[in-house]
């Protein structure tokens, strides 16, 4: 019976007065090292698919997914996110009546945020709107096509966001982000004409 390791990890190592066997020793050391590694897989799907049976995951195993450049940890019960990979900024594209970098906040853009192992939507930037019709309508869609499938949120998710003084009797707006991916904006009116509405570091969970 192989000895365990002197950091007590319960990796087996092999023994001087073992029997002769080098696949097992390879093989005892392999089952003992790769389990405290980082295992890759491609998607969580084929995680659950691999990790059953006597390969079931333990409490402390870390994963990487490729798909989601995301690390995931086994406390014990369930994988919980304990990081993502360089979540690139997404240019949102805007309805027909807004422009972006309004108030010069910047593009508007989004990117998905990992925060304590829970997925969130992170916005940056701010729209423009340089006129209004005479009576606008109550609310308006700012994107012209969906945000990315993988930040759509799994319910309606509202929120306050800040808009100009100018032209407006109203400093701040209610943003509904839909689980359709668009964006729809509350509150405007015939004496709510604001010249830009910002966004900039809103963050909502998925």
């Amino acid at each position: 019976m192989p000895p365990n390791d002197s950091y007590g990890q319960g990796i087996g190592l092999w023994a001087v007065n073992d029997a002769p066997d080098i696949p097992g020793a390879i093989a005892a050391l392999a089952a003992g090292v790769i389990p405290r590694g980082v295992l890759r897989f491609a998607s969580a799907s084929t995680r659950g698919a691999i990790l059953t049976g006597d390969r079931a995951p333990v409490g402390g195993m870390l994963t990487w997914l490729q798909d989601v450049k995301r690390l995931d940890l086994y406390d014990g019960g369930q994988w919980v996110a304990v990081s993502t990979g360089a979540s690139l900024w997404t240019t949102i594209s805007l309805a027909s009546g807004f422009a972006h970098n309004g108030n010069n906040n910047g593009t508007l853009q989004c990117r998905l945020l990992n925060i304590s192992g829970e997925d969130s939507l992170q916005f940056r930037g701010a729209v423009a709107r340089a006129s209004w019709p005479t009576t606008p309508e109550g609310n308006y869609v700012l994107n012209s096509t969906a945000l990315p499938a993988a930040v759509w949120p799994q319910t309606l998710r509202t929120v306050t966001v800040p808009c100009s003084d100018a032209s407006s009797d109203r400093i701040a707006l209610k943003l509904d982000v839909q689980t359709n991916g668009f964006l729809n904006v509350f509150g405007t009116g015939a004496k709510v004409k604001p010249p830009w509405i910002s966004l900039n570091g809103t963050i909502v969970s998925l």
